[in-house]
């Protein structure tokens, strides 16, 4: 399952010269938890995420610390650009989802950029690794290989497909390894299948 087939489109992303105010009304009204940080050629120059809003909109309380509260009027008002994550990873949208959710569970990430060519085309989110492992059942699943696997040979009586917990099982009637190996991409390829195994069968299915 690649990138292009989870990440959520069109993109809602904000310049570096947005203010922190309205970047954080922007993610409270739309329930994001980040945004790509784009330049005027829509290319990705950072993320600025909830908790880089927060820090930044909810200061200490002064009479607690023991410091004095700065002079109203002496501070400029802050822009994403000052409080944005600029070494930000992206991924293409060609990537592999597991590569993509290795990631985000292994560092912790709850949301990443899918770039092309410098450019976000997508933003995939832990809400959408979560739903695309849980929205197509089995039966849908196994449909969908077989349409596929029809685009490599109709013949209806070649191919047997059982997709069990998103894993298809494939036995092929005919004996060609290049095409149990195309055969595995394309299952591979269907969202929500996390492995193909591809076999030759001998015995006559009927």
């Amino acid at each position: 399952m690649r990138a292009r087939d989870i990440m959520s489109t069109p993109v809602v992303s904000v310049p570096p010269d947005l203010s922190v105010a309205d970047a954080a009304k922007l993610l409270a009204q739309r329930g994001f938890t980040a945004l790509p940080v784009v330049d005027d050629g829509s290319r990705l120059v950072g993320i600025v995420t909830e908790a880089d809003l927060i820090r930044e909109r909810v200061p200490p309380d002064p009479r607690i610390r023991g410091f004095a509260a700065p002079v109203s009027g002496t501070r400029s008002t802050p822009v994403v650009g000052e409080v944005m994550t600029s070494s930000v990873r992206s991924f293409p949208p060609d990537a592999d989802v597991a590569d993509i959710a290795d990631m985000m569970v292994t560092d912790r990430i709850r949301c990443l950029p899918i770039a092309d060519d410098g450019r976000v085309v997508g933003v995939i989110t832990r809400r959408d690794l979560l739903e695309s492992a849980v929205a197509r059942s089995d039966l849908e699943l196994q449909r969908e290989v077989i349409k596929q696997l029809a685009t490599l040979d109709d013949d209806q009586e070649r191919w047997q497909v059982v997709v069990q917990g998103g894993v298809a099982d494939i036995e092929d009637y005919r004996d060609s390894a290049a095409d149990r190996e195309q055969a595995r991409v394309l299952a591979e390829g269907v969202p929500g299948i996390v492995d193909a195994d591809v076999r030759h069968q001998t015995s006559d299915p009927f």
